[in-house]
């Protein structure tokens, strides 16, 4: 069949307009292909690869024998690159854009890597930092210069490492960043490092905490020679191995030791745990410097001449420190930096204080004080115990740190109580009295004329009293006490 001229021509007309619209639409589809491929192509030029810790092992502590190096790497966090790390200067020498010179700046110094492992508390450490405050964070990565067999290599870097962040810390300065924002948390070696850096700035630093600094080859040596108190506004040192990898002598403004400064419970005790039995007493200062941050933990420290005198009972009170109450171990210790100066005005710029952990994260325990009066030589040389019970009916016996003075010389006698758990809604004191002399009488009352239950944890707590109470000897009895009244707190 022949189909009329007009019928082809409709035809055609019909089959070129579908063709038309089709090659439109393709040329539309190849434009938005090659818009999207422009904007992957602008994205991943402008979008830089974070720097990343630096990846060593021990073939590079065999090649430091030979062919030693020292680097150092300055790796920026901000809570707008949380998860990147960029470099603080650009190449043209300006700052990075994320940093802002009017925030505080935390300087976050690793200590020696014999084997050049990354520091397994490093990413968590920066993570809470920056959720605790909105700060700048650099990482200094010197891994090349702390990865070597040689200690005393590593040891003489230290201060070639000071230098190079002298370097940095000016340009920092002419960008408008104060030397008191500054907060060095130097960690072992690198608590030695932020020293040396404080004495290059005549001890203008803001503050330095020293985690555990390392001992060998710093111990007995002069102030120029390691971190001393003098290298910043406020120096701050936790000691946790001691008698290990650490330095025993105070070398801060206030020194912390917790559980005597070595021995950290929870450690292992036989040298067949392996690399734990070597580092986990040095790394625990890190660890509770890291809990004291991301816990609400109050880690409340005794000012003490020694642990001795801190275990039995002798260095309760916190007066010295005001309605501040007793220092805290960890981020919160800048808390008594005022009043540590207003103390030492005129005497020797040393506080030590101690106390004492759990073994296991975030090493939580709390405190109380148990303050009884009795009426004077009305007791003989003796002892007391007490435990607690809530309103849930739980009862929870603390550990004691007996007195060593005899109870009978003593009007007062304060008794330090450390419990694993907090309590909060007591609802009695279980009490007791032990006589230490050999008479016993089964028949003798004693009386008290008051006790006071306060939380050292929690200051802002109010005490608990009770009064005029007699007591048998070693027959417990359950006091239900009540909020004191404010004469007798």
């Amino acid at each position: 069949m022949i189909l009329p001229k007009r019928n082809l021509n409709e035809l055609r007309n019909f089959l070129f307009g579908e063709l038309s619209a089709v090659f439109a639409f393709l040329r539309f589809q190849m434009r938005v292909y090659i818009f999207l491929c422009l904007m992957c192509w602008v994205r991943s030029d402008n979008k830089r690869p974070c720097l990343e810790f630096s990846q060593l092992s021990v073939k590079d502590s065999f090649r430091d024998l030979f062919i030693p190096r020292i680097e150092t790497i300055l790796m920026m966090y901000t809570r707008n690159n949380l998860n990147c790390a960029e470099p603080l200067f650009e190449q043209n020498n300006s700052l990075n854009v994320n940093v802002n010179t009017q925030k505080k700046t935390v300087w976050l110094i690793h200590g020696y890597r014999p084997v050049g492992s990354i520091p397994l508390w490093l990413q968590n450490f920066v993570r809470i930092l920056l959720n605790e405050e909105d700060m700048n964070v650099i990482v200094v990565d010197w891994s090349r210069g702390a990865t070597t067999f040689i200690y005393n290599r590593a040891v003489k870097n230290t201060r070639k490492v000071a230098v190079s962040l002298s370097v940095h810390i000016k340009n920092l300065l002419k960008h408008g960043a104060s030397l008191d924002n500054f907060h060095f948390i130097g960690v072992s070696l690198g608590a030695h490092i932020s020293g040396f850096v404080g004495k290059i700035f005549h001890g203008q630093l803001g503050r330095i905490t020293g985690l555990d600094p390392a001992g060998p080859r710093f111990s007995r040596k002069p102030p120029y020679s390691r971190l001393d108190y003098t290298d910043a506004k406020f120096v701050d040192v936790i000691h946790s191995d001691s008698n290990g990898l650490g330095i025993q002598e105070p070398l801060g403004h206030i020194d912390f030791y917790p559980n005597g400064g070595n021995k950290q419970p929870g450690c292992p005790k036989s040298i067949f745990s392996g690399i734990q039995f070597i580092k986990c007493n040095h790394q625990r200062a890190v660890h509770l410097f890291m809990a004291s941050l991301e816990t609400n933990c109050n880690f409340i420290s005794f000012p003490c001449r020694s642990y001795k005198d801190y275990k039995t009972s002798l260095c309760v009170d916190c007066d010295c420190f005001k309605e501040k109450s007793c220092p805290r171990l960890g981020y919160q210790a800048k808390l008594f930096k005022d009043v540590l100066k207003e103390r030492m005005e005129g005497r020797p710029l040393r506080t030590t204080v101690f106390l004492d952990t759990s073994g296991t994260y975030p090493f939580c325990t709390y405190y109380f004080v148990l303050s009884i009066i009795v009426p004077d030589k009305t007791m003989m040389d003796g002892s007391f115990s007490f435990k607690l019970l809530n309103q849930l009916g739980m009862i929870e016996e603390p550990r004691l740190y007996e007195k060593n003075k005899p109870f009978y010389k003593l009007q007062e006698v304060k008794i330090l109580a450390q419990f694993y758990n907090d309590f909060v809604n007591i609802s009695s004191i279980g009490l007791t009295y032990f006589q230490s002399s050999n008479l016993q009488c089964s028949t003798c009352t004693y009386k008290i004329q008051s006790l006071m239950l306060k939380s050292l944890t929690y200051p802002e707590r109010p005490p608990l009293c009770r009064y005029n109470i007699v007591l048998k000897e070693r027959e417990e009895v359950f006091l239900n006490p009540n909020t004191c009244t404010p004469k007798n707190t």
